[in-house]
């Protein structure tokens, strides 16, 4: 069986309180509707469409130039939305799936079996309906004496008898195409002037034609999100399957609940996930690392055998073996090579800290490059701001910065050498060079007497 999905996505969804398409609201770090693009994308579609109408820009940015566009210049209900892709869609014979792009706990195998039982038992349409805690406010269905759908009552329309029906409608649709477009054309607006896709289920039913309804297995695949509200609850629901699927991959969580990872985040076999660690966006982390307690990754790429203790990580790059904190900040651009060694309250932005270099604490490293084992004694600054543009620093391999060393950019320590305690270095220090003083300067090369001053340690 071929298919052809749409994904209703036209509503600015007026209970969320906000100026931003309800479908792009984030729910475990993506926009709602990229949940509902993937789960569809499982089943392979010849085409999938999306309606559009309120922010139409923003939700064609965040969804990319893949997919086909529709748009529904005027709100006038589910009905008149999925008939703006009929030109694309009409005579291809492909059943037509049609979802919300505010359901975004729908999954991959859900939309496979609707698929499969719609084929099966030859239906017109084919709904999901679920039975939630409280039914207020959805659509009920309406089944006959031999428990087949006859139709569905909106709230507004029902009597307080139907109101007592457990069973709603959630809104996911599944039509023949053939039968779908010219019945589409039938329904009746309604007392607001919109039209709605459940009306077809009369007319399916008037024309004896099936109409099957089934319910998922995890009935919280149903849920949509209409208000600040369920959208915590779907949150909360993708949180857990990401936390599932990283623990049936060989991830240890210590603390599921208070371990918090993105739908986008990737980790290896052995990692150990302490509590209140939060993993965001792109960010992957390779094996055996063990990250948290209290640290917070986004969009950072963490190498095999790393550690974070309470740190926050920001569009990093962590190679193997390297150790970060605790309480250290590391800011977009930096970059720590093989067997790095970041102690507590460091910050670096915009540098590249080679292999085997320590960085031993209340250190600050800006718009740097650092070579191999070099050692950066405690409280050293690279100062790279002159009030108007910033300046680099480059330090060569194996040069000892003794503590509170000032590296006033742009300057540079050639390899080997050595600066003492307390210096601010404003002018290039040679290979093999011992400076001290404020400000440093050159006062031979290094001798075995100064061995030591300015541990990091």
């Amino acid at each position: 069986m071929e298919v052809s999905a749409v994904i209703l996505a036209a509503g600015q969804g007026t209970r969320m309180k906000s100026k931003r398409p309800k479908v792009l609201h984030p729910v475990a770090g993506e926009p709602m509707i990229k949940h509902v693009v993937r789960a569809v994308s499982g089943l392979h579609p010849h085409r999938l469409v999306v309606v559009v109408g309120y922010g139409v820009e923003e939700v064609r940015r965040a969804l990319g130039d893949e997919y086909l566009y529709v748009e529904q210049e005027e709100q006038l209900g589910t009905g008149h939305a999925l008939l703006q892709a009929r030109q694309l869609l009409e005579g291809k014979g492909d059943t037509v799936l049609v979802l919300f792009g505010d359901h975004p706990l729908i999954t991959t195998k859900t939309l496979g079996r609707i698929l499969d039982e719609h084929e099966k038992e030859s239906a017109a349409i084919t709904i999901l309906t679920f039975h939630p805690p409280d039914p207020t406010g959805y659509g009920r269905i309406r089944r006959d004496r031999a428990g087949q759908v006859v139709g569905i009552v909106e709230e507004a329309a029902a009597s307080e008898e139907e109101k007592g029906i457990g069973e709603v409608n959630d809104g996911l649709l599944c039509f023949q195409e053939g039968w779908l477009w010219p019945h589409l054309e039938k329904i009746e607006p309604g007392s607001q002037g919109e039209y709605y896709l459940t009306d077809l289920l009369a007319l399916a039913v008037e024309e004896g034609e099936r109409v099957l309804a089934l319910s998922p297995e995890d009935e919280e695949e149903a849920l949509g999100v209409d208000s600040r509200i369920d959208l915590a609850r779907a949150e909360a629901v993708i949180r857990q399957r990401v936390r599932e699927r990283l623990m049936l991959s060989g991830v240890t969580i210590v603390d599921p609940p208070s371990t918090f990872i993105d739908s986008t985040v990737r980790v290896g076999e052995d990692t150990v996930l302490h509590p209140q660690t939060i993993l965001e966006g792109e960010t992957a982390i390779g094996g055996g690392c063990s990250i948290g307690p209290g640290s917070h990754l986004r969009d950072s790429k963490v190498g095999d055998g790393c550690t974070i203790l309470h740190s926050l990580i920001e569009g990093a790059t962590l190679e193997e073996k390297v150790h970060v904190g605790p309480f250290s900040h590391l800011r977009p651009g930096t970059h720590l090579a093989s067997g790095v060694h970041v102690g507590n309250f460091v910050e670096i932005k915009e540098s590249y800290i080679g292999p085997g270099t320590k960085v031993g604490h209340f250190s600050y490293i800006g718009d740097a490059t650092l070579g191999r084992e070099v050692n950066v004694g405690a409280g050293t600054i690279t100062c790279n701001y002159d009030g108007e543009r910033k300046h680099r620093t480059i330090v060569e391999d194996h040069v000892f910065l003794g503590s509170d060393t000032m590296l006033v950019a742009p300057v540079s320590i050639g390899a080997g050498a050595k600066t003492g305690a307390g210096s601010v270095v404003t002018k290039d220090v040679p290979p093999g060079s011992l400076a001290y003083g404020a400000p440093a300067r050159v006062k031979g090369k290094v001798k075995s007497e100064l061995e030591g001053e300015g541990s990091h340690s």
